[in-house]
């Protein structure tokens, strides 16, 4: 049976259970176990979404010739992953002096797995938001072809509108798509704070549970992107990151569980 958001009291003496719409961290060092010791909280991680990668032959459709780019945007580790993966199938090479745009240093540092990270060709944003990455690609734009890795059904508009408004020469690659997940069995529970990372794991909850209520449940958000889909889906968004005080879903959790830890 479905379960709504929480109708117990939100908050307060009540927090202790946590929805991370994510997968569960394989570093037994994450931050995210660290909050759950420090506050005594249950944190439940179940990711909302999937990715399924577009095959090689469907992305030669799209003509698009990835040599001809000097530098590709990456939003997330995944969008390494499948770039990647295509250039492997289809036997590309990419050259050296290819330049990588990155939302955040840890996307960056991702890229370690593919390339010889040279820090003169790999570049990052200061605060994790798309405006810090529009910086750093700004002092570029004049030189560079841009390539734009997402998915086929999920682009950040924010950086297409960019690119568009700046004159940028660039195109988007669609290399993966995002699908809904099966979240019934979780969905069993009732959270005190659901944490949504996607436009996309917002659509699957819906998806998963059309009637779904947010009654006294709290909900946090990554990303502007992420936000506008919590407040467009009619849901209250109480937990925001990044902000300059909570570059992350785990510094946002921490900054409010503190908070509410004051008020006991």
């Amino acid at each position: 049976m479905f379960k709504n958001g929480a109708t117990s009291g939100n908050a307060g003496n009540t927090m202790k259970k946590i929805l991370i719409t994510q997968p569960k961290p394989e570093n037994d060092r994450s931050p995210y176990f660290e909050l759950a010791r420090k506050y005594n909280i249950d944190l439940v991680f179940h990711p909302f979404i999937k990715l399924e990668g577009i095959p090689s032959k469907d992305f030669r459709k799209q003509k698009i010739d990835i040599s001809y780019y000097s530098a590709v945007i990456f939003t997330s580790r995944n969008a390494i992953d499948h770039f990647f993966r295509i250039c492997d199938e289809m036997k590309i090479s990419i050259s050296q002096d290819t330049k990588y745009f990155c939302i955040t240093e840890a996307v960056a540092l991702y890229l370690q797995k593919f390339i010889l990270y040279r820090k003169r060709k790999v570049f990052y944003g200061a605060d994790g938001t798309n405006k810090s990455m529009f910086d750093v690609i700004n002092k570029h734009k004049e030189n560079e072809k841009f390539l734009y890795v997402c998915s086929e059904n999920q682009q950040d508009n924010e950086i297409v509108n960019w690119l568009k408004n700046n004159k940028c020469e660039f195109a988007l690659a669609f290399m993966y798509r995002t699908v809904s997940n099966e979240i019934s069995q979780i969905m069993e529970s009732e959270y005190d704070v659901i944490c949504f990372f996607t436009p996309s794991g917002v659509r699957s909850l819906f998806d998963n549970i059309p009637t779904f209520k947010q009654n006294n449940t709290l909900i946090g958000a990554f990303g502007n992107n992420t936000g506008k889909a919590v407040e467009d889906a009619g849901l209250t968004l109480e937990i925001k990151a990044p902000a300059p005080q909570s570059p992350s879903m785990v510094a946002a959790l921490e900054q409010f569980l503190s908070a509410e830890a004051k008020k006991k």
